[in-house]
């Protein structure tokens, strides 16, 4: 299952951050996860939120650049050994991870791993093959304030 996630390159800036947070909770759309990377003067930064359309509008209203991306979620056992077993299994596919983020899960000794590969339908076929469990939006929208 494909999800939509929006990246956005923020300056890195006192309260930058902030004022686009604000701005979302403002309008009502929550933030299901966050990551947020230094590049130099800008950063990037990878959201999932309630509501993608609404966010991507005031994104727009307030001048800032963001594009719709395809992510995977996945959901990760904390057991020695499971995130290099998927790894490996992505790896034989011919698979590559372009970036990846953990976000807070809501079962015990498990975690939610964002993904975004080189082939996410080809990722997708192979992480059902092996039985890795992949989380909708509806999963992922259960999910407590992670951020």
């Amino acid at each position: 299952m494909k999800l939509k996630q929006i990246t956005v390159p923020i300056e890195n800036s006192p309260g930058r951050l902030y004022e686009f947070t604000r701005a979302l909770n403002e309008n009502g759309i929550d933030l299901k996860a966050l990551n947020l990377v230094d590049t130099g003067n800008f950063g990037e930064l990878r959201i999932m939120v309630s509501d993608v359309a609404s966010a991507r509008q005031i994104l727009m209203q307030k001048d800032i650049p963001g594009r719709v991306d395809d992510v995977v979620a996945v959901e990760i056992e904390g057991k020695f050994g499971h995130l290099s077993h998927l790894i490996e299994s992505l790896m034989k596919a011919g698979i590559s991870i372009k970036y990846t983020y953990t976000v807070k899960g809501v079962s015990p000794g498990k975690s939610i791993m964002i993904f975004s590969f080189s082939d996410n339908d080809k990722a997708i076929s192979v992480l059902s093959e092996n039985d890795y469990p992949l989380l909708d939006f509806e999963a992922v929208d259960k999910l407590e304030h992670a951020c």
